[in-house]
């Protein structure tokens, strides 16, 4: 009886060894990067859009609706950030641009400041100024939006007098919406670069 105590517990406490070291190969997660299967609960939807981008780039809901949803008939999905915010921009062929904004995000107690800069090239003349209201997709961490996104070819348009067009870089695609682009929107697709401090040149 004695041997079969002692079998029973050495068997129970190999058990225990395993399940420890099983419990120890799985890598913890990181609280503070959301993994991908948080995506539903991260995204915001056409209406919280809506109304930001109504309040944030001063026109009437019903136009930024439009734009809107022309983006998400394009991506087929929800937004995980939006950036609001202003730029400036100027051109005789070669052309430069310069904004600043917040980055929001559901899972962000306060907005994060972003600035970004650009270079273009192109039939394109003159400057102006405008505000940016950007839909962010497959961004799910803050600090992930640093980074250059050259522009995707062939995607601007205008919705209801407002410029829209793509950025793509590493799964994270960029959609601006802007209000006073005028003619320079055909011309101005180059790329961007994101950052945490105002960069001089737009390269």
């Amino acid at each position: 009886m004695h041997r079969r105590q002692l079998i029973l517990s050495g068997l129970a406490t190999a058990a225990g060894a395993s399940s420890l070291a099983a419990c120890a190969s799985v890598p913890a997660r990181d609280p503070n990067y959301p993994i991908r299967s948080d995506q539903n609960a991260q995204a915001y939807t056409f209406d919280e859009l809506v109304a930001a981008g109504s309040r944030e780039l001063g026109i009437a809901a019903e136009v930024v609706g439009g734009a809107i949803e022309r983006v998400f008939a394009d991506q087929g999905d929800r937004p995980t950030a939006y950036i609001a915010g202003e730029e400036g921009s100027g051109a005789v062929v070669v052309g430069a641009r310069y904004g600043r904004g917040a980055l929001h995000m559901k899972d962000l107690s306060a907005s994060q400041e972003v600035f970004w800069q650009g270079a273009s090239i192109g039939w394109d003349w003159g400057g102006n100024a405008s505000r940016v209201f950007t839909l962010v997709y497959g961004l799910y961490h803050p600090d992930m939006i640093y980074r250059r996104y050259p522009g995707v070819e062939g995607s601007a348009y205008l919705v209801a007098g407002l410029g829209v067009n793509y950025q793509q870089a590493d799964g994270i695609v960029l959609a601006p919406i802007r209000t006073g682009v005028g003619l320079r929107l055909g011309a101005n697709v180059g790329t961007m670069s994101y950052s945490r401090q105002r960069n001089l040149l737009p390269f």
